[in-house]
């Protein structure tokens, strides 16, 4: 069977916009229904409230992961842990879900596994998801988000 050569900025893109689109979207939902999310830094946070996440968003830069996590486990049910998908991410991800673990909280890694498959390969960091949002809205259709 042959394969379909694709152009860039064509259907495969708005596929992709679609589906991170509607990512972005269960994230706001979980958020406004009241679940915590946690990040790394400042500049995460920022970057999640660009895109219409209001919630309580969480930094985990100035404590322990320990710290994060007992925190975010006293005073939320819903816990979506949303680190960078670099090694020190990975690694903090795992040992938060570890600490999470033990209290009743759900701790949410499945929406920055789906993330992290998406956009990998384009960025490395939730702090560049806005920007790579923006881009892609913009290629896949200019005039409609300028």
């Amino acid at each position: 069977m042959r394969r379909r050569r694709e152009v860039p900025g064509t259907v495969r893109a708005t596929c992709d916009l679609e589906a991170l689109e509607g990512l972005i979207e269960e994230l706001r939902e979980a958020s406004d229904g009241g679940a915590a999310i946690i990040v790394e830094g400042i500049k995460d946070r920022r970057s999640l409230q660009e895109l219409g996440i209001e919630g309580t968003i969480m930094t985990a830069a100035e404590r322990p992961a320990l710290e994060v996590a007992e925190d975010a486990a006293q005073n939320f049910g819903e816990i979506i842990i949303l680190t960078d998908w670099d090694r020190a991410g990975e690694e903090e991800a795992r040992l938060m879900e570890k600490h999470l673990l033990c209290t009743r909280a759900h701790a949410d890694l499945w929406i920055r596994d789906r993330l992290k498959r998406m956009v990998r390969r384009e960025i490395k960091d939730v702090e560049s998801l806005s920007r790579y949002v923006q881009r892609m809205r913009a290629e896949a259709c200019p005039s409609r988000w300028l």
